[in-house]
């Protein structure tokens, strides 16, 4: 009788993994996380306490040297470093983004060559798929991808990439193919930084997320050898979408993660903070605002949980459940995170205390990897087709 119902409990190792990473992230990356914040700076001291500790890219297969984590081990990893930081958790979350299309769709040639030194902590990867007049409309991009002999030359631009100028390697889409059908004319390549031709823009001034850089990716006649293209020519955005529905559900563990880390801060400080001559946690009004907040982030992360398991298995359905997963968890992260400030009144306002850092970097769980907006969109064709 009890078999019927394992799958509703963690396994011990998935447990062994969230304890092992709260450790890391509670001693090596909660205490610089206000300091990433205020001075937008890449954090550093995050990144090598994940890399000795194997969490900055648990997902690669342990034939290219990696931990072999399974997807629901990476979003809970993703999970508790944004419970400390969000800014750190776009480490583990880009790595998988940026190399999951090699994954997916790259000859083992090209595995090889790119999935080891991302697993040793060498290498970050990231994903080049948006455009300034390309965002949710991905296949109107204008990048363009030329054949020239055994190479291809590739020109355009790419805007809003996760940790650009950080990353060594960059999993880049581009039009191969002008003329042919939208859509099935995109081809996927990877791109490395020393790269002639490649250059960054300057980093974006952000609301949140501070520590992660955010930049535009310039190529000029950036020359590319043939046997770096990730799949067929013309599978480049059926791979880049392919990779997103198992992505997002990352980003549901990110939102998950910072709405408990605003929960727990709330927690804390109610209890100790006297209004009246009792603690404000006694309070009717403030216990049904905890505990709605409680309820929604563990909803939100039994989504998240399901919609990994599904992408583990590869089930038909994962693109519906990813989408939800992704949608209904950072829009509890923007509401609890909120809600945490208004719990801390004034206080709450202030960067003395993380929650108001925990606000601003919540609400771009909304808008990337899909907005949510897009996300109704796959949520509600899936219930009408």
């Amino acid at each position: 009788m009890n078999q019927e119902f394992d799958h509703f409990r963690l396994s011990e190792d998935h447990e062994a993994i969230r304890e092992a990473v709260r450790a890391v992230a509670t001693d090596k990356i909660a205490p610089y996380a206000a300091e990433v914040d205020e001075k937008a700076e890449f954090p550093q001291a995050a990144y090598d306490a994940l890399v000795a500790s194997d969490f900055h890219a648990p997902h690669v297969p342990e034939q290219y040297g990696g931990a072999g984590a399974d997807a629901l081990a990476t979003c809970i990893v993703i999970e508790e470093v944004a419970r400390a930081c969000v800014s750190s958790s776009l480490i583990p979350a880009v790595n998988k983004l940026g190399s999951l299309p090699l994954i997916l769709g790259a000859s083992e040639e090209v595995k090889a060559k790119y999935l080891p030194p991302l697993a040793r902590g060498e290498a970050g990867f990231s994903y080049a798929l948006s455009e300034r007049e390309a965002g949710s409309d991905t296949a109107s991009m204008k990048c363009r991808a030329v054949a020239d002999g055994d190479e291809w030359v590739l020109n355009g631009h790419k805007a809003w990439i996760t940790n650009a100028g950080f990353s060594e390697y960059y999993t880049v889409l581009a039009v191969t193919d002008p003329d042919g059908k939208r859509g099935a004319n995109v081809s996927a390549f990877v791109v490395e930084r020393s790269d002639p031709g490649f250059s960054f823009g300057a980093p974006e001034r952000k609301l949140g997320i501070k520590g992660s850089p955010t930049r535009e990716l310039h190529f000029d006649n950036v020359r590319i050898p043939g046997d770096r293209m990730v799949g067929a020519p013309g599978e480049g955005l059926k791979i880049a979408l392919r990779t997103l529905d198992h992505t997002r559900v990352t980003i549901g563990a990110q939102a998950v993660g910072v709405a408990q880390g605003a929960l727990d801060a709330a927690v804390e400080y109610v209890k100790e903070r006297k209004q009246f001559g009792k603690a404000i946690a006694e309070f009717q009004g403030m216990q049904f605002m905890l505990a709605d907040m409680a309820m929604a982030v563990e909803t939100a992360r039994q989504m998240v949980y399901l919609a990994a398991a599904k992408s583990e298995r590869g089930d038909a359905d994962l693109p519906f459940f990813g989408a939800a997963a992704k949608c209904y968890a950072s829009d509890v992260a923007m509401k609890v995170t909120t809600d945490a400030v208004q719990a801390l009144g004034g206080a709450g306002y202030t960067r003395d205390f993380p929650v108001e850092r925990m606000m601003r970097d919540a609400k771009i769980t909304q808008i990337y990897e899909g907005t949510n907006q897009v996300q109704r969109l796959v949520v509600a064709r899936h219930l009408l087709k």
